[in-house]
């Protein structure tokens, strides 16, 4: 299934659009980024030469090696509805995780409101030798050879190409096909062992999405109809709760994680990090600090 971000081209961004596919529009290249959380036209250049010329002189010098951005390259060959397009995803290896997850999941939106009958190729890259013309040709030469991707392929094309292969562990940021986990805070960890020796019934976890890690929000011993205070309606939260009752006679204290997220007043970004770091942050309870979870709830 695609995941979609949510985020959509600003009315500025659209006419932008509309001018370079215009019939005698001089527009060779135009760069799109995020910016609160709209699709926006930071930059664009007109033809000057072929495109191939063109292509060397400007495709390099307009990327930023931190910042992901989309480039629409006007070709020089026409098909039925004006000139043909390439689509290119820029996502460095050094843009933050953050980053990488929301641009590679808005990228079927912007080609949407672009329009897929202009686009002739799509091209990613992660250093800047991806998308030189020599990186250009490269892709030309193999893209025979395999079934064209379709939107939600690319996606997931695009977010297994920006993982860096980080180590999997407690204390360390990692990425997998499921999500993208951040480090628990040592805080978090020794509430989460509280929790197992019984000393305290619920933890209450936050992302801090500045620093990128899972920070300890409450560790306390009560009763379970506290959640509903506990639990904040205006962010996202995880909670990890001790759940007592009885089966056949025998007494159990179950775990259960709670993965809450209101349904409005949360940002993009907040809503798209905190549903990715879910399962990630589930497997180094589980994995790394030995606590059984029996039960998945999700509150909106």
């Amino acid at each position: 299934m695609s995941h979609q971000s949510g985020i959509q081209g600003a009315t500025s961004l659209l006419k932008s659009f509309s001018d370079a596919r215009a019939a005698n529009s001089h527009i060779r290249l135009l760069k799109v980024a995020i910016d609160n959380e709209q699709l926006v036209a930071v930059h664009h250049a007109t033809a000057t030469k072929s495109w191939q010329d063109d292509y060397e002189n400007s495709m390099i010098p307009c990327l930023n090696q931190a910042e992901p951005c989309y480039i629409f390259f006007r070709l020089d060959s026409k098909n039925a509805n004006g000139y043909e397009w390439l689509f290119i995803s820029w996502i460095p290896d050094d843009a933050s995780v953050r980053q990488k997850m929301l641009y590679a999941s808005t990228r079927a939106t912007l080609k949407r409101e672009f329009g897929g009958t202009y686009i002739k190729d799509e091209l990613s890259g992660t250093v800047p030798s991806d998308l030189s013309m020599a990186g250009y040709k490269r892709h030309v030469q193999t893209a025979g050879a395999p079934a064209p991707l379709t939107n939600a392929e690319q996606e997931l094309s695009d977010i297994k190409k920006s993982q860096t292969g980080v180590e999997i562990g407690v204390d360390t940021k990692h990425q997998t096909i499921s999500g993208v986990g951040f480090p628990v805070s040592s805080e978090a960890q020794h509430a989460i062992k509280d929790l197992k020796s019984g000393k305290v019934n619920i933890v209450l976890f936050s992302l801090d999405l500045t620093k990128e890690v899972v920070n300890l929000e409450a560790a306390r011993k009560g009763h379970l109809q506290d959640l509903s205070r506990i639990i904040t309606k205006e962010q996202g939260r995880y909670a990890l709760v001790s759940y007592p009752h009885s089966y056949e006679g025998d007494h159990f204290d179950s775990l259960v994680f709670i993965y809450s997220m209101p349904s409005s007043g949360c940002s993009i970004k907040e809503r798209m990090l905190y549903s990715s770091c879910k399962n990630p942050l589930i497997h180094t309870i589980e994995a790394e600090l030995g606590v059984v979870i029996s039960k998945r709830v999700s509150l909106a």
